[in-house]
Formats: C-alpha cells, structure tokens, sequence
C-alpha cells in the first residue's frame, strides 16, 4: 500500500491536467524570472536556461552575469546585464545591490549555474536568500553553495533545489538530518525521506533516482517515470522550467512543480 503522502503520474496521465490546460494565454500574466549564472570560465548554463524559459512559456525573462564575460557574451542572451566581478570573473559582493533590484522586479530567481567556486559569490548569494522575498530555485553548482551553508535557506519557505542525489546526500549531512540518503535506497525509502524531510524543513526537493523523477513539497511527493537526458542536462532543464511554472502559480507549488516536470 502507497503512503497517502506519495502521488505517481506518468507521461501518459498528469497528476494535474487542469493545469495542463489554464496557462496565461497572454505574456503579460506568465511571470518575470531573474535567471543568475556565469563566471569567467563558463556561461553555457545561464545562456541554456534564457533559451528554455522562453520554451517554458515565460512572460519576460532576465539574465544577471558577471561583467568580466560581457564582451564574451555578445548576441547569445537577448536580455542579459552585467554586475561587478572578482578579479577572477565571478560575481562580486558589489553585485548585491543589483540583484536585489532586479530580485525586486521577478516574481523569481534562477540560479543556472556555471557560478564557479569564489567566497565572494558565496556571500552574494547568501545575503540575497536573505533578503529577497520572491521564488528562488537553485540547480548545479549554485545549489553546492547553499547545501555548504544550509542556514541561508533555513528560514525561506519558497525555495527550490534541483538537486542530484549526491548533493541531496551531502545536503542530509549539513542539515544534521537523523537519516542519511544512500545510493542503494529504494523507491519507497527515498519518497518516505522526502517526505520527513520536507515536512521538517521548507525547502523543496527535486532529485531523480532508478530512472524517475521525485517532486517533494512541504511533506507531499509525486513521482514519474523517466527515460533518457544525461544527469549534467535533467538539473538545468528541469530547474528552469519548474521555476517558470512555480513562478505562475506561486500559491500552489506541488501542483506547478509536479505538473513542469510533465510538461518537459
């Protein structure tokens, strides 16, 4: 018998087809996303989820990078602007107030990735969970950030990680969980820690494990079956456009998270 807490779709039936079919017909009403990425060494990831925001169905999407890859950048990101840089190419503590700015004008905020590893990117991004109110959802090497110090999203309830189950171990770890996460869990024993653990703690978790997709909210879980996409690839993709759905129905998070990881 399934745990009441544990709901399965699959590409075949939605767990949510109503909302299928009530998207914003006009661009207007379907969100503003701040998409946050890039360093001096790569910007593929923000580039990548600019592109598939648009696919999602976003209203207007805007991209934040560091301005040491501004003449790198050129035509790839049609919205893109630029805030200080470490002499290394990642984003400066000066980068705050801009992204606060920008944070103030989304209904969320991307963090794609490609961010590298810098102390100061790690303390911008720290202030800004702090201080921003809106959707944050955060995949790749920007969710390392937050899973090296978990307090930054301890108090925030509208906060997603796409994560791989790696970090979502090393996440169990630094948040003193009671239960760790293996790789030899089955399905059951990862939807039942999903749901503990989103129910103790407001962050919500999307992780893929035996080729399906684990949705988890505020102690609620969905599942779907999936096939193909390389790990490196799922994360981006599916952050983007979970938080393009998130962004358009923010009152009602596990329905919009499960039913984008449907729609992809």
């Amino acid at each position: 018998m399934n745990p009441s807490f544990w709901h399965k779709q699959t590409k075949a039936q939605p767990l949510f087809p109503d909302f299928v079919w009530s998207r914003p017909e006009n661009r207007a009403f379907a969100g503003k996303l701040l998409i946050i990425g890039g360093n001096m060494h790569g910007f593929a990831a923000p580039a990548e989820a600019y592109a598939e925001s648009v696919k999602a169905g976003i209203g207007t999407a805007r991209a934040l990078l560091p301005d040491a890859i501004k003449k790198f950048v050129g035509i790839l990101i049609e919205n893109a602007d630029f805030t200080p840089s470490t002499p290394s190419g990642s984003f400066s503590q000066k980068s705050l107030g801009e992204w606060l700015a920008q944070g103030m004008w989304a209904d969320g905020t991307l963090f794609a990735g490609d961010l590298g590893r810098n102390s100061e990117t790690a303390i911008v991004i720290e202030k800004y969970l702090q201080k921003a109110q809106n959707i944050v959802v955060l995949t790749r090497d920007a969710a390392d950030y937050v899973i090296s110090a978990p307090q930054s999203i301890a108090e925030r309830s509208n906060t997603l990680l796409v994560v791989s189950l790696s970090q979502l171990q090393r996440l169990a770890t630094a948040t003193g969980f009671h239960r760790p996460v293996t790789f030899n869990m089955d399905m059951l024993r990862l939807v039942d820690w999903l749901h503990e653990y989103t129910e103790r703690h407001g962050t919500h978790i999307i992780v893929r494990h035996l080729h399906t997709t684990f949705v988890a909210v505020n102690g609620q879980v969905s599942t779907m079956p999936v096939t193909g996409s390389k790990p490196e690839i799922w994360r981006l993709k599916t952050a983007t456009h979970t938080a393009v759905w998130w962004v358009q129905n923010p009152e009602r998070a596990f329905e919009a998270l499960t039913t984008a990881v449907h729609q992809i």
